[in-house]
């Protein structure tokens, strides 16, 4: 595994630059902390760096930028990052826009909030997501980084979190945007196996077809439809809007949302022709255009208004980058930009007023505008690009989208032309509702904004106006987004603020007036009959989800562990059985030996045995112990094979086990429930079809192997790695992935414990012994007045009834502990030259603080381990992770590892591996998964024993 230098064409900057803004995004909450809300300056500063990096080479046309760098390069795992028109013209979206946001929100907010840190960071934040993704030129890379958008939108969203409404909508925005994140996850995984490849720029360069493409091709549309709050999935945009208004800003109309028209103008290229694409993409647009545009004449939320305006306008781009042609991709582009001027200026134009007036309903809004000329001016800027008025960037990019249908689909260019008047309705019905005198509304009290918040709004509305004055000069950089779409008829159409009077002219002035005469009927339609509300709606397929689940759950879980370990046997057994009924002719799968001696058929004997009678065995003590022996016996094969790290590891788990379940077992019956012997020789015949299938399938497979396996190799690379065993050097060098990844599991497992048994914080000290202290596990005991501080010798003394003490234990426990735990450190310390580990060793020392809990009690746990289990767990994967990463430095590539040696006085030569480092990781986070389950199953058993008692009942 390698993460090496950078494979580049036209200039390295790419990673750094997306490093840049998660390192702001992980300072913005120490910067808040020491600077209050002006922190926001600087952060602003590293998305406008972002911005000028990427503007530079949109304008002037540079060459397509492309980065490599590998990861894990024995899997082909690399990071490809690739920068081309469009990410540019995305990144001075997301860089120009995000930094006029974030400036914004140093006034928006007071600087009192108290969590305001962690909304600067996931602000930023959720800006480097969204910069990785347009950025992503491999397709696995780009979902992690679209769902780390979702993830962040969520946060965001749901920043207010004492307010069920931001709750509920911060729920509803991840549910429907990661369902249709994990459809577009198979649609991507299905195009790459499809094409043989990953990255995308070679998937767009040679597009694969078939059955299966097409499949894919519709699993990816349902992403981008989720995450641009298309039709069917739409529901979830006007909720969001109960995030502050700086997130609906930067999420709803600059960013997240164009998550969707970005990929789907990355694949319609390639793509569009595909079987499906055209009524997906084309229909849904055309009806969220239609009925998000409607629906926003009925809203007297003004920030609502424009979610339902954003979601219309969301539909109209698809429609453009999706159909498939070059002047319709033109207008797309060019949409896509103005939309991202003018519907954050209007959404924070809805926050000056929100901040000024104390109310966004337009019923109670009245005169605004005589009173707050900047701002209304600005506001109408900002409208009249929305509506497509003259002179605008809006009009330039809904111009030619008429062109680009009016010479075939005259049709599409008629709806999109009534999408347009709805467009021109809801813009004026915003700039009445926000800033017109109405008659019968009492003017509020106006606080007036300071300069620094109205800035942002007013650079934002100027912009959509300038830019489409100068439309001209963004032709060529548009124009090279649009060049990878075929040419369909109007091949010469070029950007511009004024190509004079034709159809699309026509078309524009007919939807300019059919929208006045929508707004002048603007109480009617409110009084019209409603088409659907989105969160009941919402709710319904909830409701309807959950109940679902509920009978599919009450038919298929019983409650019945056994049975379910039988089914899941039996299908196992059968899915075997069958592979190996079909995989004839077989090979030899004995080869010219039985065994390596008549000792592993006596042990091998002797645990089917023990497996047989803990199967027939009525008491649940019983059943433990033989299924202990019966692991010991393939510990013992283990020895007898020459695998001692697999056999010492093996003895310690089932070891550990056997203590687990001594300590469930005390809150449980002695015996078995009844059960009939035909269902006791089920059981065993299922288990023993199962063992079978097992065996027969593991040495069909091992002799089937046709290449040389890739542990032929470990000797030599071992020795390379400064190890003379083989396993440990395996685990930490060679499989170190694995190992990571299992001791990441390990702390998540102790987590799981935790939060099933619900556990009580561990005591801190013994309870003050006297004549009546209830102790844990026992109603009461004796006086011990004679007792020294702190409990004596063991806590057992003050903490546990004498039926419970066992005074030879609780000697042997203090008398083996600190012998042990060398013992442990020793396992720790020489796994490179012989059997142990940082696993073998974390359990060795585990089963010395089981002793001591045994001995004690949860108190004598304590005095052993005075460190929380959290901060072990905590401390091991961070160690563990740290050592992962040092590889850079003390290396060339991640977990890789190097040696030192130097004389030191007395102990002689010493020879250490970096790798020792990353085995005290796995050490802490065992022993903190020990300390977990004493601390939680063993003092919560202890717990419900003693609760039990006080109150008369029987344990059990």
């Amino acid at each position: 595994m390698t993460a090496g230098s950078p494979s580049t064409s036209a200039g390295a900057s790419l990673l750094p630059l997306l490093a840049a803004y998660c390192a702001a995004a992980a300072a913005a909450p120490v910067l808040v902390r020491a600077m209050g809300r002006a922190a926001f300056a600087p952060l602003a500063a590293v998305l406008a760096a972002a911005a000028g990096w990427a503007a530079w080479p949109w304008l002037r046309g540079g060459a397509p930028r492309t980065e490599s760098w590998s990861w894990i390069s024995g899997l082909g795992l690399h990071l490809y990052l690739r920068s081309d028109p469009l990410t540019w013209m995305m990144m001075v979206i997301v860089g120009g826009v995000g930094a006029l946001i974030v400036l914004y929100c140093g006034r928006y907010f007071t600087g009192s909030e108290p969590k305001l840190g962690a909304f600067a960071g996931e602000l930023v934040g959720f800006g480097a997501a969204m910069l990785g993704l347009v950025l992503s030129d491999d397709i696995v890379l780009l979902y992690v980084f679209w769902e780390l958008t979702t993830v962040l939108s969520y946060l965001l969203i749901g920043y207010d979190a004492e307010r069920g409404i931001a709750r509920r909508a911060a729920t509803q925005a991840i549910v429907i945007t990661t369902s249709g994140g994990l459809a577009m996850l198979v649609g991507l995984l299905l195009l790459g196996q499809a094409a043989g490849t990953y990255r995308l720029s070679a998937i767009l360069a040679a597009p694969p077809g078939g059955g299966a493409v097409t499949a894919a091709v519709a699993l990816i549309l349902a992403g981008a439809l989720s995450k641009s709050a298309l039709v069917p999935f739409g529901l979830w945009l006007p909720g969001a809007m109960a995030a502050p208004t700086p997130v609906s800003a930067f999420l709803h109309a600059a960013a997240m949302v164009k998550a969707g028209v970005f990929l789907v103008a990355r694949l319609a290229p390639a793509f569009a022709g595909t079987p499906g694409w055209r009524p997906v993409v084309l229909g849904c647009g055309i009806a969220t255009m239609l009925l998000a545009g409607w629906r926003a004449l009925r809203e007297h939320d003004l920030k609502l208004l424009l979610a339902y305006g954003t979601v219309s306008q969301l539909g109209f781009m698809f429609v453009l980058v999706g159909a498939g042609n070059r002047v319709a991709a033109l207008a797309g582009f060019t949409v896509l930009l103005a939309h991202a001027l003018f519907k954050s200026a209007l959404f924070l134009a809805v926050g000056v007023v929100d901040h000024s007036t104390g109310t966004r309903d337009l019923r109670k809004l009245s005169g605004l505008g005589r009173r707050t000329p900047v701002l209304f001016g600005a506001a109408i800027a900002a409208a009249a690009s929305m509506a497509g008025v003259p002179a605008t960037l809006g009009f330039a990019g809904k111009e030619a989208a008429y062109e680009a249908f009016l010479g075939g689909d005259v049709g599409l260019a008629v709806l999109l032309a009534v999408g347009s008047a709805l467009t021109a309705a809801y813009s004026l019905r915003f700039l009445w509702g926000a800033f017109a005198r109405k008659e019968g509304v009492a003017p509020r009290e106006v606080h007036r904004p300071g300069a620094l918040l109205l800035a942002p709004v007013v650079l934002l509305a100027a912009a959509g106006v300038v830019v489409g004055l100068l439309a001209a000069r963004l032709d060529a950089p548009i124009g090279r987004e649009a060049a990878p779409f075929p040419v369909e008829g109007h091949g010469g159409y070029h950007l511009s603020a004024w190509h004079g009077f034709g159809l699309p002219l026509l078309l524009t002035a007919v939807s300019l007036a059919v929208g006045v005469a929508l707004f002048v009927l603007g109480r009617r339609i409110a009084r019209a009959p409603q088409f659907f509300e989105p969160e009941e709606v919402y709710l319904r397929f909830m409701h309807g989800l959950n109940t679902f689940a509920l009978q599919l759950t009450g038919t298929v879980q019983r409650g019945s562990l056994p049975n379910y370990l039988l089914i899941i046997l039996l299908v196992a057994a059968g899915l075997a059985g069958g592979a190996v009924v079909t995989g004839l002719p077989w090979p030899d799968p004995l080869g010219e030996r039985i065994w390596d001696g008549p000792a592993q058929a006596l042990v091998a004997l002797l645990t089917v045995v023990a497996a047989a009678m803990a199967i027939r065995a009525r008491d649940r003590g019983q059943t433990v112990v033989l299924s202990g022996a019966s692991g010991f016996g393939v510990s013992t094969l283990f020895v007898l094979q020459g695998a001692p790290d697999l056999a010492l590891t093996q003895f310690l788990v089932e070891t550990a086990s056997l203590i687990v379940f001594v300590l469930v077992l005390r809150r449980l019956p002695a015996r078995f429930s009844t059960r009939s012997p035909a269902q006791r020789t089920v059981h065993l015949a299922v288990g023993a079809l199962t063992g079978l299938m097992a065996t027969v399938v593991t040495l069909l497979a091992a002799q089937a192997r046709r290449t040389v396996p890739v542990s032929a190799a470990y000797p030599g690379a071992a020795k390379e790695a400064g190890g003379s065993n083989i396993v440990a050097t395996a685990l930490v060098d060679l499989r170190a992935w694995d190992t990571l990844g299992e001791s990441v599991v390990i702390a998540l497992a102790a987590l799981g414990v935790t939060s099933m048994v619900f556990a009580r914080r561990p005591l801190s000290a013994p309870p003050p012994p006297g004549p009546d202290t209830t102790v844990w596990g026992v109603d009461e005991i004796t006086a011990l007045d004679e007792a020294p501080p702190g409990g004596g010798w063991l806590a057992a003394g003050s903490t546990l009834a004498a039926e419970r003490r066992s005074i030879v234990f609780e000697v042997v426990a203090r008398t083996i502990f600190h012998t042990v735990l060398l013992y442990s450190l020793f396992l720790l310390f020489t796994a490179h030259s012989a059997p142990g580990g940082g696993f073998s060793g974390g359990i060795v020392a585990g089963l010395a603080l089981a002793v001591r809990y045994l001995a004690g009690g949860p108190f004598e746990l304590r005095e052993a381990a005075p460190v929380p289990a959290g901060a072990l767990l905590g401390g091991g994967v961070v160690v563990a992770a740290g050592t992962a990463l040092g590889g850079l430095g003390w290396g060339h590539a991640v977990l890789q590892s190097t040696s030192v040696g130097a004389h030191v006085p007395v102990l002689g030569h010493v020879h250490l591996v970096t790798s020792l480092l990353f085995e005290i990781g796995v050490y802490l986070i065992v022993v903190g998964l020990v300390l977990t389950v004493l601390n939680v199953l063993g003092a919560e058993v202890d717990r419900q024993t003693e609760a039990d008692r006080a109150g008369g009942g029987v344990p059990g």
